[in-house]
C-alpha cells in the first residue's frame, strides 16, 4: 500500500464512523508515511511556485497567493478568484511577509528554560497532566486555545480534553471576541449559525454597522460595502459607535449613542416599527415564537426615551427608523462594540428581534450579522473549542448529543456539565482549582481582563505549558514547558470566515527549526499520555474525520443544520486541491467547485419546533461604571495597522509608520479641564490597575469619554497593557467580558528626564517609562526617568552596552544632550536626552542607520540634531504604498481634489482603502484653508 493510499484509507474508515479500525491502521505502515507526507505537505524548491493560502489575520478570511523561491516566500498578493477578497488585501494582509522571522521564534523545546528533546519535552507535558488528573480528577487541568489555530488542531485539542481526558475545561481566545454572538444565535435559531453571506453587502438597500468600526477592522469587507454603494447609490450606510471612527467619517448617518445602549436603540426601532404598521406578521406567524412578549419590552421604548437613554436627539433616531423602514433589504452587521458587554447576547438578540419581526433575514441583502475577529473563530466554534459545547455544533447539556459524540469517536469520556470559560479559569488557577494549563497560539497575559490577577493566577498555577511560534512574550514568562509550533506559513490545513466558508490554510514553507504543528504536539501528548485514537499523520485525516462527524446521525432529534460531511470522502489530493466553499455541505462535492449555501431560507431552524425565538430584552448599562474618583469612560478597540498582541505586526516597520505608540484619545475640553497636553505621558488609573501612556486630544470622542488602543503589552512598552485597567466582570450567559466600558482618572505624569533614542539592534530597556518601534533600519525607543543628576555618557554607556566611539554634543540653554555610537562609522545608537516629551521618531535618522558608514556632515547633522532641508517628517497615511501626509497635501493644494484623484497620482487609498476617511479629511482641511480669490473688474 503506497503512502498516500495508506492515509486515504484511514481516513475514509473515519468518514464512515469505523474509527476502531481506523485506529488499528499498521502505525509501522503510517510512521513509514509519515515523513513523506510532512514533506508532500510543502511545495517543491521551485522557481517562482505560487501556494495559495489564506490571510493570518481577521474572520474576512481573504485568500493569498504565495510566491515561493527556493525556500523563500518572495511575494504575496491577494487571491483574484477567492470569493471572500476577489484580489484585495488590507495593509496588514499586504506586508504579512514583512513579519516572517526568524529571530524571535521559539524553534526548539525547552523545559525550565533549558533545550530539550521533543521525546523529554512530551514525556514531562503528558506525565504531569497525568500526575494531577490522577490526584485531583480531571477537572484539575485546562487547555486555553486560539482562534488562530487550524480548525485540524482545534478538533484534536477538543477531543482530547473532552473525549479522552474527560473534562471540558477548554476555553478559547474567541470567548472574549465573539462569544455572544454565538450565544445570542443558538437562542434565537437553536444553533450557532450566521444567516449571512459577504455577497448580501451588494444587494441591499441599507447597512447598520453597530459597534464596528470595519474601515479599521475590516477594510476588505469596508471595501465591499463602499463598492456596493457606488453600485447602488441608493444603498445608505447608517454607523452606531460613540467614537467619530473613519468608519463613521464614510456613513451617510453617524449615531454617536452613548456607550453601551446599543440594545434601546434597537428596541425603539423594533417599537417603531410596529407602531408603522412595518413588521412581516406572515413570517413571525410562520416562522417565529415569543414575539409578543419581545413586542411588550420593546414597547416602552418610544422615541423620547431610546433618545435621553441613548444621547442622541429625536430627529436623528427619526432618520434612522424610517431608513429602516423604507429599505426592502437591511443588514445589521456588528461586532466586538455589541458583543463585549455584560449584556452582549441580549444586545445581539435585539438586533435579531428586529429582522425576525421584518422578515429582513436569511434573504438575500438582508440579517443580522456578526463579524468575527480572528482568522478561525468560526472554525473553533464548529469543533466546539469552546467550553459550554461539543463538537459539530453540538451540546454538553444535551445526552443524545453527548452519547453521539463519545460513540463517534470512541472515547473513554464525555464531559456532563460545562467546563470553564476564559475568566473562571482565571480564578480557579488563582484558587488552586486548576493545576495545569497548555496555553496554545494566545497571549492571556495581554488579553484577558484585570491583567494583574491574570499575572498572579499564572504565577500560582503548578504547571504552565505554552505552545507557540514565538521565543518571548508576556505569557511565555510563565512557561514551565515551551512547545516550539508552526506559525502561519509552515501551516496546513483549514480555516473558517465568518460566512461559513472553509480555506485552506497551506504551508508555504517547511517548519523551521524543531517546530511542530499543533495537532501533532497534541497528538503526541495524547499517546504518551496512553490514550488512542490520535495516530494522525497528516492533517487531512483530521479533517476528513471532523467532517464524518459533522454529518454522523445528523437527522432526526439530532438534526443540526452544520454539515461538512459531503467532504468526509476527499482523497489526499482532493483535501490537497480543495478551494474556498461554504457549510452546509450535505453531498459529495469535487474538489475545486465553489459553492454558496443559504440557511434558514426555507423559513425552518433548528429549534424542538422548528420556529426562531424572539427574546425579550430589558436593555442594561455597563456594570464597570463612572464614579467621582473614576469619572471618564474608557473605551478601547483595534487600531488600524495593528493586531491582537503584536506578536506579528510588531516586528513589521511599515505597519508602525501610521502610528507607532500607544495613546489614550482625550476629548479637548477633558484636556482643558485636566490640564493636559498633547503626547504629554498619562498617568491612567482604574480600580483594578493603571498605566503610562502618551495624550491624543481630538474631539473624536465626546466629552467625558476616552479611547485606547488593545495591542500595546510588556513586549513593546513598560506600561501600556489595556486590560489592566477592566474588571473581569463578563455577560452571565456567554462567558463574555465587558471590555468596552470602565471608569477611570487621568493625570499628567511627572518625569524628570526624557530619552529619545534610536538602536541598530533591539535592546533590552530599564526605564520607569519605555516604548518601542520597529523602523525600516533601527528599533526607536522612548524612555522617560526620575533621574535627578543630568544624563552622562558613562549612564548612558550603561542603559546601552554598545561598543563602538562614543560622542556627545550639549545644548545648555536648552538642557539638551545629544549622543551618538558610531562603530566602524556605521550608526548602532543615537540618543537625544530632553526635560520635555518626545517627538515622533524622525526618518531622517531611521535613514542614517541604513547606511554602512556616515560622513562628517552626517555625523554633525545627527549630533546637532538638524534634519535634511529635503526631510519630509509627516507621518504616514498610506502605510500600503508609503505616502505621508505632506504628500498628500501637497497634491491636494496643487488641485488632486478627490480620494479617486490622490489614487491615481500617489496610489494611496487605492489598495485597502482603510485610509480613504483620512484621506478625504486632509482633503477637507485643505481646501478650508483655501482663500477665495473673487475675480475684480478693473476700473
Amino acid at each position: 500500500m503506497t503512502c498516500d493510499q495508506t492515509i486515504d484509507k484511514a481516513a475514509q474508515l473515519y468518514a464512515t464512523g469505523l474509527n476502531e479500525q481506523a485506529h488499528s491502521l499498521s502505525l509501522n505502515e503510517q510512521a513509514h508515511c509519515s515523513s513523506l507526507n510532512e514533506q508532500a505537505h510543502y511545495p517543491p524548491k521551485a522557481t517562482n511556485a505560487l501556494v495559495q493560502s489564506t490571510c493570518a489575520y481577521c474572520g474576512v478570511g481573504c485568500g493569498v497567493d504565495i510566491t515561493i523561491n527556493g525556500e523563500q516566500a518572495t511575494n504575496l498578493t491577494g487571491s483574484p478568484e477567492h470569493p471572500a477578497n476577489f484580489g484585495r488585501l488590507c495593509v496588514k494582509g499586504t506586508h504579512l511577509l514583512d513579519t516572517v522571522d526568524i529571530t524571535n521564534r521559539l524553534l526548539v523545546p525547552e523545559i525550565a528554560g533549558e533545550q530539550v528533546s521533543w521525546d523529554t519535552a512530551i514525556s514531562k507535558v503528558a506525565g504531569e497532566f497525568n500526575k494531577i488528573i490522577k490526584q485531583h480528577g480531571p477537572d484539575a487541568v485546562a487547555f486555553y486555545v486560539s482562534g488562530q489555530l487550524l480548525t485540524e488542531d482545534y478538533y484534536v485539542a477538543n477531543k482530547l480534553m473532552k473525549g479522552y481526558i474527560g473534562s471540558a475545561n477548554i476555553d478559547t481566545n474567541s470567548r472574549l471576541c465573539m462569544s455572544s454572538a454565538v450565544s445570542a444565535y443558538k437562542r434565537a435559531f437553536g444553533e450557532d449559525v450566521v444567516p449571512c453571506d459577504y455577497q448580501d453587502l451588494e444587494h441591499t438597500d441599507l447597512i447598520v454597522l453597530i459597534g464596528s468600526n470595519a474601515a479599521w477592522t475590516h477594510p476588505v469587507l469596508f471595501q465591499r460595502m463602499q463598492r456596493a454603494k457606488q453600485i447602488n447609490p441608493a444603498c445608505q450606510l447608517v454607523v452606531v459607535d460613540p467614537r467619530r471612527t473613519a468608519t463613521a467619517e464614510s456613513a451617510d448617518q453617524h449615531l454617536a449613542i452613548n456607550p453601551g445602549t446599543d440594545a434601546a436603540l434597537y428596541n425603539g426601532l423594533l417599537n417603531f416599527l410596529a407602531e408603522h404598521n412595518a413588521l412581516d406578521k406572515a413570517y413571525i406567524d410562520a416562522n417565529t415564537q415569543g414575539f409578543d412578549e419581545a413586542l411588550a419590552e420593546a414597547s416602552i421604548w418610544d422615541m423620547a426615551k431610546v433618545s435621553q437613554f441613548c444621547g442622541v436627539s429625536q430627529a436623528q433616531l427619526q432618520d434612522f427608523y424610517q431608513l429602516f423602514l423604507r429599505s426592502k433589504k437591511a443588514i445589521s452587521m456588528y461586532s466586538m462594540g455589541i458583543n463585549q458587554s455584560t449584556s452582549g447576547v441580549d444586545k445581539c438578540h435585539a438586533i435579531i428581534n428586529v429582522h425576525l419581526a421584518t422578515g429582513k433575514i436569511a434573504s438575500l441583502g438582508s440579517g443580522p450579522f456578526s463579524i468575527t475577529g480572528q482568522p478561525n473563530a468560526m472554525g473553533g466554534r464548529e469543533v466546539g473549542g469552546l467550553a459550554n459545547q461539543l463538537a459539530a455544533h453540538m451540546d454538553i447539556e444535551n445526552p443524545a448529543h453527548r452519547d453521539l459524540v463519545q460513540t463517534f469517536w470512541q472515547s473513554p469520556h464525555i464531559p456532563t456539565a460545562q467546563g470553564a470559560k476564559a475568566v473562571d479559569m482565571i480564578e480557579q488557577m488563582k484558587s488552586g482549582k486548576i493545576k495545569a494549563v497548555w496555553v496554545m497560539a494566545t497571549n492571556p497575559l495581554v488579553s484577558l481582563p484585570d491583567h494583574n490577577q491574570v499575572a498572579k493566577a499564572f504565577e500560582q498555577c503548578e504547571f504552565v505549558v505554552v505552545s507557540d511560534c514565538v521565543a518571548d512574550n508576556d505569557t511565555l514568562a510563565y512557561a514551565d514547558v515551551k512547545l516550539p509550533a508552526t506559525p502561519w506559513l509552515e501551516k496546513n490545513g483549514t480555516v473558517t470566515n465568518s460566512e461559513r466558508r472553509i480555506s485552506r490554510q497551506r504551508g508555504a514553507l517547511a517548519p523551521a527549526g524543531q517546530a511542530k504543528h499543533d495537532w501533532q504536539i497534541m497528538s503526541l501528548v495524547a499517546q504518551k499520555m496512553g490514550f488512542s485514537g490520535f495516530d494522525y499523520q497528516h492533517p487531512y485525516q483530521v479533517f476528513t474525520e471532523f467532517a464524518a462527524l459533522s454529518g454522523y446521525e445528523n437527522s432526526g432529534e439530532t438534526k443540526r443544520v452544520f454539515d461538512m460531511s459531503g467532504l468526509a470522502q476527499l482523497t489526499l489530493a482532493e483535501y490537497e486541491q480543495l478551494q474556498p466553499v461554504q457549510w452546509p455541505i450535505k453531498g459529495p462535492i469535487k474538489a475545486g467547485a465553489q459553492k454558496s449555501a443559504r440557511v434558514f431560507a426555507d423559513g425552518q431552524f433548528p429549534t424542538a419546533n422548528g420556529k426562531a425565538k424572539f427574546f425579550a430584552v430589558t436593555p442594561q448599562l455597563p456594570q464597570q461604571k463612572v464614579s467621582k474618583a473614576y469619572s471618564l469612560v474608557l473605551n478601547s478597540g483595534r487600531y488600524r495597522d495593528q493586531w491582537h498582541t503584536m506578536t506579528r505586526t510588531g516586528i513589521a516597520s511599515a505597519l508602525t509608520q501610521h502610528l507607532a505608540k500607544p495613546y489614550i484619545a482625550v476629548n479637548p475640553q477633558d484636556a482643558t479641564k485636566l490640564g493636559l497636553t498633547e503626547q504629554q505621558i498619562a498617568h491612567v488609573q482604574s480600580q483594578t490597575g493603571e498605566l503610562f501612556v502618551p495624550v491624543q486630544i481630538t474631539d473624536a470622542v465626546n466629552f467625558g469619554e476616552c479611547f485606547m488602543p488593545i495591542h500595546w503589552n510588556g513586549q513593546f512598552s513598560s506600561n501600556a497593557t489595556v486590560s489592566t485597567l477592566y474588571n473581569a466582570v463578563v455577560d452571565p450567559i456567554s462567558g463574555q467580558p465587558e471590555l468596552k466600558h470602565t471608569g477611570i482618572a487621568i493625570e499628567k505624569a511627572n518625569f524628570t528626564q526624557y530619552l529619545d533614542c534610536y538602536f541598530a539592534e533591539d535592546i533590552n530597556a530599564d526605564a520607569p517609562y519605555w516604548l518601542k518601534a520597529k523602523q525600516e533600519h533601527c528599533w526607536h525607543y522612548q524612555l522617560a526617568t526620575n533621574e535627578d543628576q543630568p544624563m552622562t555618557i558613562a549612564k548612558l554607556q550603561q542603559l546601552f552596552p554598545c561598543q563602538g566611539e562614543w560622542l556627545s554634543f550639549n545644548d545648555e540653554d536648552n538642557q539638551l544632550s545629544h549622543v551618538i555610537c558610531l562603530q566602524n562609522g556605521a550608526v548602532k545608537c543615537v540618543a537625544y536626552v530632553a526635560n520635555q516629551a518626545f517627538s515622533e521618531a524622525k526618518k531622517w535618522v531611521d535613514s542614517l542607520f541604513g547606511q554602512d558608514s556616515l560622513s562628517f556632515a552626517e555625523v554633525q547633522a545627527l549630533l546637532a540634531k538638524t534634519a535634511p532641508t529635503s526631510a519630509d517628517e509627516s507621518r504616514k497615511v498610506c502605510s500600503c504604498f508609503n505616502v505621508s501626509e505632506g504628500s498628500i497635501r501637497e497634491a491636494v493644494m496643487s488641485g488632486t481634489d478627490s480620494v479617486a484623484a490622490l489614487g491615481k497620482s500617489l496610489k494611496c487609498g487605492s489598495n485597502c482603502g482603510s485610509c480613504k476617511p483620512e484621506l478625504q479629511a486632509i482633503i477637507n482641511d485643505c481646501q478650508s484653508n483655501l482663500i477665495d480669490i473673487k475675480e475684480v473688474a478693473s476700473a
